[in-house]
């Protein structure tokens, strides 16, 4: 599936550079490129990264290594790459397309694209975890059917168990099915929470969710919701409760409230969401978005493709005075993308511009 994915750029600034600036916003912000992965055995294509309190990056590849089918890497403060662990493509996945997390112990959770149950060419892809001494154990591998399939991100709880969504697989309704919503618990039985009907529900997220307190979880789907956008929908913004109830909370109509949302959102204090979409806006390059408790959307931000980006393939993040952040996939000085930063007051600043040389650039679609 994965029909709109973008991948990274080749410098893992480019993907943590988000985060970075977030944390300096009261300070001089710099660029500095940590590494740059060659597509050989340190990876390639590398996607989000997570920090630990040492300093250390940890992330995965969606390529390279010595089988190609992609890393988990351990970046140090000074730069040194350590491969966690080699995808061979078989039954323990392969492409992860996806970051990782990490339990309260220090070992690593995250999903694979590909691999896993031969049901689907090159696999349906798996949920995996990463010891501490770098041992792989698959805790599922779906099967393409009512399971799911190509799953996305995955959150954990306080119990150990992680919430996820699969791209495909559930009902077949769609072409390579629908998408689901699932809970993994840390046993490695899986339950699907909801399984979409690509309808006015949606159709195939393509990022994770996130979850309340009370347990009610929150995503995107890229499609559907209607049938606009070249018949295929726009997407929706969804929440799921604890008895696994979707409400869309969102629908987008393809135009200056944006379309295709392909990150999923983050949540405040006040229960109002917020995310991006790749494309609609005023200019057609894209959106920041703001969702409030009763479902009323609020474009914050119009990409126009120039000088301050466009087409964002992730979503925000925000800092402790309420100014957001992400990274746009074009647009900026040289066409390569952007870092982004949009003010509580709706001021939208290119912070970097990436040449798509040794600063790293964003890929096309394809």
């Amino acid at each position: 599936m994965r029909s709109m994915h973008l991948g990274a750029t080749v410098s893992v600034a480019a993907m943590c550079a988000m985060g970075i600036l977030a944390a300096q916003s009261a300070q001089a912000q710099t660029y500095k490129v940590l590494h740059t992965f060659t597509g050989g055995k340190d990876g390639g294509i590398p996607n989000a990264v997570i920090q630990d309190a040492e300093g250390n990056l940890y992330g995965t590849t969606s390529a390279g290594g010595d089988y190609g089918y992609g890393t988990v890497f351990k970046l140090s403060k000074t730069g040194k790459v350590t491969v966690l662990y080699k995808f061979k493509g078989g039954a323990d996945g392969g492409y992860p397309d996806a970051g990782v997390i990490p339990d309260a112990t220090g070992d690593l959770y995250g999903t694979t694209a590909g691999g896993g149950a031969a049901a689907c060419p090159g696999g349906c892809g798996t949920v995996f975890k990463l010891s501490k001494i770098g041992k792989e154990t698959v805790l599922h591998s779906f099967t393409g059917g009512a399971d799911g399939a190509f799953p996305n991100a995955v959150i954990q709880d306080a119990k150990g168990d992680l919430y996820g969504t699969a791209e495909g697989g559930g009902d077949t309704a769609c072409f390579g099915g629908c998408g689901t919503v699932f809970k993994l618990s840390k046993t490695g039985k899986e339950t699907v929470l909801y399984s979409f009907k690509g309808g006015a529900d949606g159709e195939n997220p393509s990022a994770g969710v996130i979850q309340d307190a009370k347990g009610n979880l929150y995503g995107t789907t890229l499609y559907d919701g209607g049938r606009g956008c070249q018949g295929f929908g726009c997407g929706v913004v969804f929440k799921l409760d604890t008895a696994g109830k979707e409400t869309v909370l969102h629908n987008f109509k393809g135009g200056a409230d944006g379309e295709y949302p392909l990150a999923g959102v983050i949540r405040e204090a006040k229960g109002n969401l917020y995310g991006t979409t790749f494309e609609g806006g005023a200019a057609g390059y894209g959106t920041v978005f703001k969702l409030s408790g009763t479902g009323k959307e609020t474009v914050l931000y119009s990409f126009t493709g120039g000088a301050d980006g466009g087409n964002p393939y992730a979503g925000v993040i925000q800092d402790a005075k309420g100014n957001f952040y992400t990274t746009t996939s074009a647009g900026g000085a040289s066409g390569g993308g952007t870092v982004f930063k949009l003010s509580r007051t709706g001021k939208g600043t290119a912070l970097y511009s990436f040449t798509g040389g040794t600063d790293g650039g964003s890929r096309s679609l394809g």
